[in-house]
């Protein structure tokens, strides 16, 4: 026996029809360095009509990708939701990745076009001789005489226009196709943190359960009653669905642009007054030093999803005295990203609720995980057998861009499964603790060292600003964890206060004998620590340890 249930495929045009109508009058707040302005969810509509007007008139039909190289704002927002309406596939450009690999990705997503601010053109233009299939140059924010200066730069192989003087004149409604929901409506690189990019294709199908998984009281908690500050870059991961998620639920958004520093980004909330935000721990961090040198209240945000990295556990007591909530999550660009967020069971006290809150979090309910132990067989949920961590789900990647079905890599994928990478343990309760990534764990004396662990002792010392722990070669015992410490501007700390700040928090054996201090932990493009940088460092003689015994 079928369903009674009528038919009707999801897609990003639903969600932008709900946004601009039910919730038409919410606004976007789009910060720059000449200001913040307000635009409302009905012109976001208007003008993600408008656009896709003009990229028909540029030739740019179903199935062609679009790409952007843009801060968050809410032009981003426009293509975040014109482009994959008309039946085009929005791939957001990583602005922080080098350039080779920017003309890597491009190449291999055979972008049509691209769409840029223009305060970007410094880092793009030096590219586009080397973009093999882009056509159109769309540029926001230019006047004519820098468009002039740019076609006479790249030549006419590329053609450059102005974004509002391709908008202006263009119906604000469009007719909008309804498309499979199986079509891809978007796509993103990993960030290349293990190797080069790859690609993940999101459908529209895909996007819009994981705006609905992104409503739900134990995930986002996104409502009409809220304003997000969404830090988390839209070129990482769609900025975790939130764009998408706002549109379901009316959540007003905040778009700070490229007032990503501790002090304009402190500005930006003092003026535009979220409730909620979005980000990763090094933003956060960052703002937290600013907060607190300067005295601003930034308590208006009740709470802040952190992820991308594990966050230190001295942020979250430092964010709570600051009447502002950590939430952990855990995802990846395989995953959408969101898999886990961590928010504790009912009926704790403040004490029980804090392992539950250091954790990466509970799944979701759509994402099914399992944990894989070193001789392929699966592992329990009892919160102690650690392994590496796979999952599955409706909004999770079943292979990568130019992978054809049924020969995915080994590497990537088990059965069907995304192999993560991440080593961790899971509650009998669904809660999931990562103890590392199974490329940065260290084996010491044939026993297993978190490097993680390692990393939140060490920045839980008041001297310490960052820690990155990685595994170096070691006669005796394999391989040793070598502590690459950044220490607060004006505080001083030797090494042996550091190696005994461990005692009683680790295993003794586990404290590191190799350290250095550095100016800053290498990041990747998305915040990441890159701790492959920091072993090319090592293995090219640029990092020298100092041994502490004892």
């Amino acid at each position: 026996m079928r369903s009674t249930m009528q038919e009707m495929p999801l897609g990003i045009s639903q969600l932008l029809a709900h946004g601009c109508s039910v919730h038409g009058a919410r606004r976007v707040f789009s910060a720059s360095p000449s200001g913040i302005t307000e635009t409302t969810f009905a012109e976001v509509g208007a003008n993600a009509a408008r656009l896709a007007h003009a990229l028909t008139g540029l030739g740019i039909g179903p199935g062609d990708l679009v790409a952007t190289f843009m801060w968050n704002s809410s032009r981003h927002l426009e293509a975040y939701y014109g482009v994959p309406s008309m039946g085009c596939v929005v791939h957001p450009l990583n602005i922080r990745l080098p350039g080779h690999q920017v003309v890597q990705v491009a190449n291999h997503a055979r972008d049509r076009a691209i769409l840029i601010d223009a305060s970007l053109l410094p880092l793009l233009t030096p590219l586009v001789g080397r973009l093999e299939s882009v056509e159109h140059l769309i540029v926001d924010g230019a006047g004519e005489g820098a468009l002039a200066a740019l076609r006479a730069e790249i030549g006419p192989a590329v053609a450059v226009h102005d974004l509002d003087t391709l908008l202006t004149g263009r119906p604000a409604s469009y007719d909008w196709p309804e498309l499979d929901e199986y079509t891809a409506a978007a796509v993103c690189y990993s960030s290349g943190t293990t190797g080069e990019p790859k690609g993940v294709a999101y459908s529209h199908r895909s996007i819009y359960l994981h705006a609905l998984g992104g409503s739900m009281m134990d995930v986002l908690r996104a409502s009409a009653q809220d304003r997000t500050l969404c830090v988390v870059p839209q070129f990482h991961v769609l900025a975790w669905g939130v764009p998408y998620s706002a549109f379901l639920t009316g959540t007003e958004l905040v778009m700070p642009g490229p007032r990503l520093a501790p002090g304009p980004l402190a500005e930006v909330i003092t003026a535009t007054r979220p409730t909620r935000g979005v980000g990763v721990p090094t933003i956060w961090a960052g703002l937290l030093e600013h907060v607190q040198a300067n005295g601003v209240d930034i308590s208006c945000m009740a709470e802040a999803i952190v992820g991308g990295a594990t966050c230190p556990p001295a942020l979250f007591d430092a964010y709570d005295r600051l009447g502002v909530t950590l939430v952990h999550g855990w995802g990846m660009t395989e995953t959408s990203p969101m898999g886990t967020v961590a928010r504790p069971p009912a009926g704790l006290s403040a004490e029980q609720a804090r392992s539950y809150r250091l954790s990466q979090g509970r799944f979701i309910g759509p994402v099914q995980a399992r944990l894989i132990g070193s001789d392929g067989r699966q592992l329990p949920w009892d919160g102690s057998s650690a392994g590496e961590l796979e999952v599955r789900g409706p909004w999770i990647t079943a292979r990568y861009i130019g992978d054809e079905p049924g020969q995915e890599s080994a590497e990537s994928f088990h059965d069907g499964w995304l192999r993560t990478g991440d080593v961790g343990t899971i509650t009998p309760d669904g809660f999931l603790t990562l103890t590392d990534r199974a490329k940065d764990v260290i084996k010491s004396g044939g026993e297993w060292i978190s490097s993680v662990e390692l990393e939140g002792h060490l920045m839980s010392h008041p001297a310490v600003l960052e820690a990155a722990v990685i595994g170096v070669a070691d006669e005796r015992w394999g391989e040793r964890p070598l502590a690459c410490v950044v220490v607060r501007e004006n505080a001083t700390v030797d090494f042996e206060e550091l190696r005994d700040h461990l005692d009683g928090r680790v295993a003794r054996w586990q404290r590191p004998e190799r350290w250095v201090v550095i100016p800053e932990v290498p990041k990747t493009s998305v915040g990441k620590y890159d701790k492959k940088r920091l072993r090319a460092a090592y293995a090219a003689g640029e990092l020298t340890p100092q041994l502490v015994h004892g």
